[in-house]
């Protein structure tokens, strides 16, 4: 995700607080800004799309989804958004939290009065997102010019919806989870089908195949969250369906552990949803009250869960054709995991669940150690009854570990505390380029760092034995753009250690010629450096190298690398790289893959420039 600004940590709220606490997540700053980032302020002028989320006069959340074409939010000053959207004026909650009941026409006008209002801009065709908080300066609500011509009897029940917004809080999320979408205008035709606390049909039918839904919840009257949750189609599960009120469950998946939204339902036990459904324009509202449920609670409702969320739904709302959008599916999330059922549906789902063909699998066949704690592996793609994925310069693979480490349930685990919320879902970037002579058309490469299980198990591999996990994909778009630089320009790539990958990957396709690579690499890993410089033999000259912890490493093998690397045409600096490094590199974009420490350094001394990077965690 680009840079984002920093600023001074907001404190964790007491839900927040502990449910870290109960999951053993190690204490860390709120990484939430206390303002609209440079991130967000260009997420809200790109994003097609935003998810709102609103009190009404009872103090119950409610959500929705706005919006259908790039333009629609804007950023007026620094943290003041407007937006102006087609919405459900009639029975979108939100719109009656914010503007109140009406179905008169005509034009409504409210002052904000500090109203609390919380929001996710979304582009789901980029899987990006970015939380936003703040309260409300001003809204109108107003008929469309010559509405109803067509004589669809809709005078009152659609309407132009501005609000102005000033934002106290915002925050970039991860991609995971965000199915692709490429999202579309359409005009809202609200027809309300029910009420009911019980669900009709037709929300069941939309809840059964819906891959993602909006969340909104608060914390007194001081905060508010408004989130995406995403995952396979059917992974939010139906427990019952009675007159008194729905009651549902979603699995949480693995994420940022941040737990904002669980949060606010520790102390607050409601949320207020939206279920769209982008090929109709459906919408299933629901204000819901909510119990967390963890570890042996999780798993006795949903199978395999450690972490879930039960709702009871006290009132809901189905309208069709209520969405100022559609979306148009373009490809599901690589980190997608399958449907988690309920317990009490486990016998009727075991055929399907063992019937899932095109399944894709790799065998990893190959191993070579490039350093002490850095090695290269080479893996064959299989497939059970469909097309073997191929991948782009610059992606990443996902794999799933599960069935090789995972240990089950464990109510303490001090050697790895993080394993207790670990789904043995990885992402490595492939190190090798598609169609390379050396590889296989089913075969590719990734280079890591040993770190925690997965990759000590690839590390403990016995080429005897065979390893075969399923892989979920690939994914990812972090492509080196060098033809469109201005003549006396380069293509600076930063990389601290490992975080070389993403460029050795697409170096075939790359003008190594207007490349400068700043490479920072501790004086042990200086294998993986002498390994990059033999398979592409030009690049020395366009690479300078910033060596570390050399005075830990004095062995005479050490040495002559140093001088057959230097020979090659690399600068060699025994030192730190530093922000007079990247002072007088003519360029107008950075390039950056390295880990959170170097990765702040280098933003800072890059403010004001223009930069697209990664960064690794395992």
């Amino acid at each position: 995700m680009p840079a984002m600004m920093g600023s001074c940590a907001l404190p964790w709220n007491q839900g927040e607080i502990a449910l870290q606490r109960i999951l053993h997540v190690p204490p860390t700053e709120n990484p939430t800004s206390t303002f609209l980032s440079q991130y967000g302020q260009s997420m809200v002028s790109r994003a097609p799309l935003i998810g709102l989320g609103a009190l009404d006069a009872n103090s119950r959340p409610w959500s929705t989804v706005w919006g259908g074409e790039t333009g629609f939010s804007s950023v007026i000053d620094s943290d003041i958004v407007g937006m102006r959207a087609l919405v459900d004026r009639v029975h979108d909650p939100v719109v009656q939290s914010l503007f109140g009941h009406s179905e008169e026409t005509g034009s409504i006008r409210v002052d904000g009065q500090g109203k609390m209002i919380s929001g996710v801009t979304i582009d789901l065709e980029n899987r990006k997102r970015v939380k936003l908080y703040g309260k409300v300066i001003m809204g109108t609500l107003e008929d469309p010019e010559g509405e109803d011509e067509g004589g669809r009897g809709l005078v009152g029940k659609r309407g132009h919806a501005q609000l102005v917004v000033k934002i106290e809080e915002s925050l970039g999320n991860c991609p995971k989870y965000l199915h692709k979408k490429h999202i579309i205008p359409a005009l809202p035709q609200p027809k309300l089908i029910s009420t009911s606390p019980k669900l009709p049909p037709q929300a069941i039918e939309l809840i059964n195949k819906a891959d993602c839904f909006f969340i909104s919840t608060y914390h007194q009257n001081t905060d508010m969250d408004t989130n995406y949750r995403g995952g396979p189609s059917g992974f939010v599960r139906i427990i019952s369906n009675q007159p008194e009120g729905a009651v549902l469950v979603y699995p949480e998946y693995s994420g940022n552990r941040l737990y904002q939204s669980l949060g606010n339902l520790m102390m607050n036990h409601q949320a207020g949803l939206v279920i769209p459904d982008f090929e109709t324009g459906d919408a299933v509202y629901m204000t819901v009250t909510t119990e967390i449920l963890i570890d042996d609670e999780a798993d006795e409702v949903l199978e395999r869960s450690s972490l879930a969320v039960k709702m009871t739904v006290v009132e809901a709302r189905y309208v069709e054709n209520a969405l100022g959008f559609r979306g148009i599916p373009v490809d599901k999330s690589p980190y997608t995991p399958p449907v988690r059922y309920l317990r009490s549906e486990k016998e009727q789902t075991l055929s399907t669940t063992t019937a899932n063909e095109g399944q894709t699998s790799v065998h990893l066949i190959s191993r070579k150690i490039l350093s002490p704690s850095i090695a290269r592996f080479r893996f064959k793609l299989s497939n059970t009854g469909g097309t073997i994925p191929a991948y782009k310069p610059g992606q990443y693979a996902v794999f799933s570990f599960k069935d090789e480490l995972d240990i089950g349930y464990s109510h303490m685990r001090d050697d790895d505390p993080l394993s207790l919320n670990d789904d043995y879902i990885r992402t490595f970037t492939v190190s090798s380029f598609p169609g390379a002579k050396t590889l296989p058309e089913d075969e590719f490469e990734i280079t890591v760092r040993k770190n925690r299980s997965v990759t000590s198990h690839l590390f403990r591999w016995n080429p005897r034995t065979q390893l075969k996990v399923p892989m979920l994909g690939f994914g990812g778009s972090f492509k080196i753009d060098t033809s469109s630089i201005g003549k006396d320009e380069f293509v600076p790539f930063i990389a601290g250690g490992i975080g070389i990958t993403p460029l050795v990957g697409q170096l075939p396709g790359v003008d190594i010629s207007r490349l400068r690579l700043l490479w920072s690499i501790s004086a042990n890993d200086i294998g993986v450096v002498k390994d990059v410089f033999r398979q592409f033999p030009e690049l020395p000259e366009s690479s300078t190298l910033f060596i570390t912890q050399v005075d830990k490493v004095k062995d005479e093998d050490f040495l002559r690398s140093l001088e057959d690397i230097e020979a090659a045409g690399a600068t060699i600096e025994c030192r730190r790289m530093s922000a007079t490094d990247l002072k007088d590199i003519p360029a107008g974009t950075f390039y950056l893959c390295s880990g959170h420490a170097l990765k702040t350094l280098v933003l800072d001394w890059l403010k004001g420039k223009n930069v697209i990077f990664e960064d690794f965690t395992y």
